[in-house]
Formats: structure tokens, C-alpha cells, sequence
């Protein structure tokens, strides 16, 4: 081989590492994007995890259908409860009513 040719090879053997070395700069340009878009949709995951523990925490201190239902049978045992003590109540002011009236007449 002359020189004239391993010059030749040479080139040629530089021009494609050359191209090779153009092409991967083009095609990982967009990977600089994607790691960017990866960081940023990271940030908003660990931000949508805080918010999602959050609202967990809030919700293990209310009660659960059972006890909701337990409340409520209480609450009508009381309603009840409330509601003959009224009509107790109301014999009991009417006879103090009569006591009282009774007590004025005497004394005039």
C-alpha cells in the first residue's frame, strides 16, 4: 500500500468516525431534555406523595362506618331518652304549678 492510499483510508476512516460522532450528538441531544422532563416529573411525585400522606393522615382520626353507625343508634337511644324526660318534666312543673298555687291561696 502506498501512501497516497492509507491517506485515502485514513480519511474515509476519519470522515465516518466523524459522522458516527455527529450522530450520537443528535440523537442524545434530546436525552439532556428527557433527564431534565425525569428530574422535574421526580420533584412532582415526591410533592403528590407528600400531599397523598397528608390527606391520609387527616383521615386515620375519623371513624369508620361501623362506629358512625354505633353513633347514630346511641344518638336515638338518647332522642328517646331526652324525649320522655320531657313529659316527665312537664307533670313534674305542672304539679309544682298546683303546689304553688295552693301555697298563695292559703297565705291570702
Amino acid at each position: 500500500m502506498t501512501t497516497a492510499e492509507i491517506s485515502q483510508y485514513l480519511g474515509l476512516a476519519l470522515a465516518v468516525i466523524a459522522l458516527l460522532g455527529h450522530a450520537k450528538g443528535y440523537f442524545s441531544s434530546g436525552e439532556r431534555q428527557i433527564k431534565t422532563d425525569l428530574e422535574a416529573v421526580k420533584v412532582k411525585l415526591i410533592e403528590h406523595d407528600r400531599r397523598i400522606q397528608a390527606a391520609e393522615g387527616e383521615l386515620k382520626h375519623l371513624p369508620d362506618k361501623d362506629t358512625v353507625n354505633d353513633l347514630r343508634l346511641t344518638l336515638a337511644q338518647l332522642q328517646g331518652n331526652v324525649s320522655a324526660l320531657s313529659e316527665s318534666m312537664g307533670s313534674v312543673s305542672r304539679t309544682v304549678h298546683r303546689i304553688d298555687d295552693w301555697l298563695r291561696e292559703k297565705n291570702s
